[in-house]
């Protein structure tokens, strides 16, 4: 059973985050933060991911703390579902169409965080949404999960279009790589026996 529960308390944020990695991309979050819950939608239903958060967070300061927080338990409900990794395809990639946006996303569950982040946006915020929480968001999953991960946009007019599309890049990314590979079920993906 590939799943896990992630609770997480701070001064900033009170978190639980539930994954099932062999789910059918059923979501159910609330975050207070309207647009960021749309997007974690995005992320469970591409990726094929159960996927629930509930987050209490410090709004009335901003949207940062919650958003980053629920990255990095994210992050550890990924990681801790995906147990010694045994079987999964470990890569995967997708070249993501969105209206005006076309993102491109590639990552490894090498168990080694990286970061590579060319996206632009074309505006400050998306109702009140900062846009550079996304690239938080992201931060936050790729250091906590053990992902090494690539995310570019190629164009995009839309801030709102971008966005998603890196989402839902990310997902169908996420979506390969954790998908059980029926010729190695037993292996774990690494020459080093382990990642």
């Amino acid at each position: 059973m590939r799943q896990a529960t992630i609770s997480r308390k701070t001064a900033e944020t009170d978190i639980s985050v539930t994954v099932d990695l062999d789910g059918t991309g059923t979501y159910d979050n609330r975050t207070g933060v309207g647009f960021f819950d749309h997007m974690l939608d995005q992320l469970s239903r591409h990726a094929l991911i159960d996927l629930t958060v509930r987050c209490e967070g410090d709004l009335h300061i901003d949207d940062h703390h919650t958003v980053e927080d629920v990255g990095i338990a994210l992050g550890q409900a990924l990681n801790e579902a995906m147990g010694d990794k045994r079987g999964i395809r470990r890569y995967g990639a997708c070249l993501l169409p969105m209206d005006d946006a076309l993102v491109r996303a590639a990552l490894d569950l090498s168990g080694r965080p990286w970061l590579s982040w060319e996206v632009a946006m074309t505006a400050p915020q998306i109702k009140g949404f900062d846009t550079e929480l996304v690239r938080e968001f992201f931060q936050a999953l790729a250091v906590h999960g053990g992902i090494t991960l690539h995310v570019d946009t190629l164009r995009g007019i839309n801030s709102h279009h971008i966005a998603e599309a890196a989402f839902k890049a990310v997902a169908r990314s996420l979506r390969d790589a954790l998908e059980v590979d029926p010729r190695k079920a037993d292996a774990i993906p690494s020459t080093k026996g382990s990642l």
